[in-house]
């Protein structure tokens, strides 16, 4: 199970262990003192510093091969390649004579977009995260397998700012020339595992293929779904469908051939986790699972899923056949449906609405969401939210190439796009508004997926420019226009005004976007 690392400059090591099993890793992890396992036999690790992504620390090596390629700017910070070089070899001094692990695994479940991707780690524990992960190769597939890209993990190593370029202790370099990954400084895993997501997000579109930050299911018949969602909106709660085979909970593509899963595992959130709530995620804590900055009990190793006093972010990654409803092959036929989800704390948004071509395009790169009010002195509504293609710190590439893909595969598969909103209702939150309640939306949802939905008339939101169903099975009408559950309809008319120009005020920042798209955003 050894390697000879020393073509990326590893020398000497103490140990490298090559493609170690999930037992063995775990092993090593306790034994060094990474991590403790709790009573469900899940491996548990406290991250430090870094509870999750550091955004802020994240580069891109800008060199000439893919200069024009990315889209400079907050998310796409450049470091030069003298920098990257530099941090390279201080990487790999750092890595002389201590124990490495190496996995190699593969993201993609379709073989003709998948690409071989080689781990090496300081830790165990993080191995292991990754060893779950990525889609794990058969036996056969090992003696052929063929790096495509290498991530060098060392959270051991401290960045020095004036020295290295950084912003901090951490830092996250792509360099997409070189086919390599630095992570430094920081022990969250979700890293790598974004890492890997930015690759395919910058690899993909060049196959034509449309990459998309989301989960999917599929039905008995075939009919696979797809839901785009920023956290908190219900992305994982409700592609969750105990009549449906889940694909994946988060990274997928599409292409000529349908949907298919990136990844080979699930990182899900812990906070307030239930087994009456969410029994799967509940049940994939399990040995096999890493477990991030959840706290336990001392002495009955049990978990306090409510407890955020180290993060909200609590985490745990499995592999996705610890999950029971899965489609283990992680490959379906075209999509039918498209759903976005968005949690409205204006209490503006239709709970569901239909989406053309173009709105379809419009909303999927706004990205939108709203959050609580916060705590802070002053703070008395909530706070609009728009991630670029409901995942800006993932995508390389301009948001147009993105946008454009989305409105091909729409096109060409026929898939209804929808806008369900998760959020609030008869005000915002916080100020005479309601949650709207869960089996409503899961009626909502199932109606848009098994087509009954489609049988409704549809009349236009002036605000927001979408097609609302005047009925929907297993939902009141008066729920589905929002304006009617307003006491005050005056209020609700400036609300819903009020949000439509903030959608229009983020979008000005899209200079090369079709005037049609624009278009079929909200009118403020």
């Amino acid at each position: 199970m050894s390697l000879d690392l020393s073509y990326l400059g590893i020398i000497e090591s103490k140990a490298v262990y090559h493609n170690l099993p999930v037992g063995p890793l775990t092993e090593f992890a306790v034994k060094r003192g990474e991590g403790t396992l709790s009573n469900t036999g899940a491996l548990v690790v406290m991250t430090g510093k870094y509870t999750g992504r550091s955004p802020e620390d994240r580069f891109v090596v800008d060199e000439p091969t893919t200069h024009d390629d990315i889209a400079w700017g907050k998310v796409n910070v450049p470091i030069s390649v003298e920098k990257f070089d530099n941090l390279y070899r201080k990487l790999t001094a750092y890595l002389q004579n201590r124990e490495v692990f190496v996995f190699d695994g593969f993201a993609g479940a379709d073989p003709k977009y998948r690409i071989g991707v080689r781990v090496i780690n300081e830790l165990a524990s993080q191995n292991m995260f990754m060893h779950q992960m990525l889609l794990r190769p058969s036996e056969e597939e090992l003696a052929t397998f063929k790096s495509d890209f290498t991530i060098i993990c060392a959270p051991g190593l401290k960045c020095i700012p004036e020295v290295d370029g950084t912003r901090s202790e951490a830092a996250i370099i792509v360099n997409f020339e070189r086919k390599i990954v630095l992570v430094a400084g920081s022990q969250y895993a979700g890293e790598m595992k974004k890492s890997v997501f930015a690759i395919m997000n910058y690899l993909l579109p060049k196959e034509g293929v449309f990459p998309m930050h989301c989960s999917a299911n599929v039905g008995v018949d075939g009919d696979s779904a797809i839901f785009f969602g920023l956290s908190g909106t219900g992305k994982t709660t409700l592609s969750a469908d105990p009549n449906r085979k889940l694909i994946g909970d988060d990274e997928h593509g599409w292409s000529e051939d349908g949907v298919f899963n990136i990844e080979g595992g699930c990182y899900a959130k812990c906070i307030n986790l239930s087994k009456e709530h969410e029994p799967e995620i509940y049940g994939a804590i399990r040995f096999g699972a890493l477990v991030e900055n959840v706290t336990m009990d001392p002495a009955t190793r049990e978990f306090d899923f409510a407890d955020e006093s180290v993060t909200e972010n609590t985490r745990v990654g499995y592999p996705v056949d610890f999950i029971s409803n899965a489609e283990l092959s992680g490959v379906a036929p075209t999509p039918k449906t498209v759903i976005f989800l968005t949690a409205d704390a204006f209490g503006v948004l239709p709970p569901v609405s239909k989406l053309g071509r173009e709105a379809a395009m419009y909303h999927y790169v706004s990205g939108y969401t709203a959050r609580l009010a916060g705590t802070e002195r002053g703070v008395t509504e909530p706070q609009a939210t728009f991630s670029t293609c409901f995942g800006a710190p993932f995508l390389p590439r301009p948001a147009s190439v993105y946008a454009e893909l989305l409105g091909k595969y729409v096109e060409k598969s026929g898939a209804n796009v929808y806008l369900v909103n998760t959020g609030w209702s008869g005000g915002p939150a916080g100020n005479g508004g309601n949650r709207m309640k869960l089996p409503l939306t899961r009626a909502m949802v199932t109606a848009c997926l098994n087509g009954e939905l489609e049988k409704s008339e549809f009349v236009l939101d002036p605000n927001f420019n979408v097609m609302v169903p005047k009925t929907c099975p297993g939902v009141p009408d008066e729920v589905l226009a929002p304006r009617n559950t307003w006491a005050d309809k005056a209020a609700y008319d400036a609300a819903a005004k009020k949000l439509a120009g903030m959608f229009q005020k983020n979008f000005e920042k899209y200079t090369n976007m079709d005037q049609k798209i624009i278009e079929a955003g909200p009118k403020a």
